[in-house]
């Protein structure tokens, strides 16, 4: 029988928590993926596919529940994988089956929406433990299906919580885990790059060129480090891989959020419903760059567009002022 100090549990079988949960166990961990769907978990269990990853055969040693029992009883390591509408809900439903032993990360690339609050000021609202922290990075759930190499960081105030993290969730040569002690970087470095990866999509889709692109780049960094110091974040945490390392990365026609970006260049009016987790972050940062004070001239420029206000031209006469701003 399996320790559960050695069992990774996943809640949330989307693309990322199920290509994470296919990783960990090729790489000899014991894992119990959780969802509160049924006919997810049935299909998982008579297929080894997830409809909502079809591509990706899942190992038969994955264990898959629809009882969130099963999860903790299993795991006293859980992750959060979710969406940013959904997190609220999700983490009060743990809190009904967790205690004060268990460690949950979470996974989620953005503000916990309608509220625009940092994921983990959500959860310590709904989980009866404190042992709480984040992951994010470079890591889409193609190529952790692919076995490409991909690196996060696991983020937490807590040494416990990096510590026990990078032991159960590092699976070399596919996924490297990295420990920071800047959760609200980390957190809003994520939600910020996925935001950021909208405004590399319409720069991309307007064919502005590498020098423009660069300065986007460029711009970007040091906008999001302005508000996330702002915040109470370490601006070098901004330029790692939480920031620009998923920033790099998400830009491709992999990323949802590159391609709504690619769209919006094509001036294409997308509704809220349809809005992937880097157009709420984009929402959310303006937000909280009100509340702060902070200027953020690309967010904004990015959230007018989306709003069908301005068109998509406009976010080139954004880019040109880029080094007097990133300095």
């Amino acid at each position: 029988m399996t320790d559960r100090r050695d069992t990774v549990g996943i809640s949330g079988a989307g693309r990322f928590g199920t290509a994470l949960a296919a990783v960990l166990v090729r790489a000899g961990r014991h894992v119990v993926l959780y969802s509160h769907d049924a006919a997810i978990v049935e299909a998982i269990r008579s297929t080894r596919r997830n409809p909502r990853l079809p591509a990706a055969e899942l190992p038969a040693a994955l264990e898959v529940t629809s009882d969130p029992r099963r999860l903790a009883s299993a795991a006293r390591f859980v992750v959060l994988a979710v969406t940013s509408t959904s997190v609220r809900e999700r983490a009060r439903a743990l809190g009904e089956v967790l205690d004060g032993s268990h460690i949950v990360v979470h996974a989620v690339g953005a503000l916990a929406q309608p509220s625009n609050e940092r994921v983990s000021q959500v959860m310590e609202q709904g989980l009866p433990t404190l042992k709480l922290g984040a992951i994010a990075g470079p890591a889409l759930p193609d190529d952790l299906v692919d076995e490409h190499s991909a690196s996060i960081v696991v983020a937490s105030v807590f040494d416990e919580v990096t510590s026990e993290g990078r032991r159960l969730l590092n699976a070399p040569p596919v996924l490297r885990v990295y420990g920071s002690r800047d959760l609200v970087g980390v957190e809003l470095a994520s939600a910020l790059s996925g935001a950021y990866t909208v405004a590399l999509g319409i720069s991309d889709g307007l064919g502005v060129g590498p020098g423009p692109r660069a300065a986007l780049i460029t711009r970007a960094v040091a906008e999001s480090s302005r508000l996330g110091v702002a915040a109470g974040a370490q601006a070098q945490t901004f330029a790692g891989l939480a920031g620009l390392g998923n920033l790099l990365v998400r830009a491709s026609d992999r990323s949802a959020d590159y391609l709504l970006g690619c769209r919006l260049a094509e001036r294409a009016v997308i509704a809220e419903a349809a809005w992937p987790e880097g157009a709420r972050a984009l929402h959310a940062g303006v937000v909280l760059a009100d509340q702060l004070g902070v200027r953020v001239p690309v967010l904004r420029g990015v959230a007018e567009v989306l709003a069908g206000r301005v068109q998509p031209t406009a976010l080139s006469n954004l880019i040109g002022d880029t080094v007097a701003d990133a300095e």
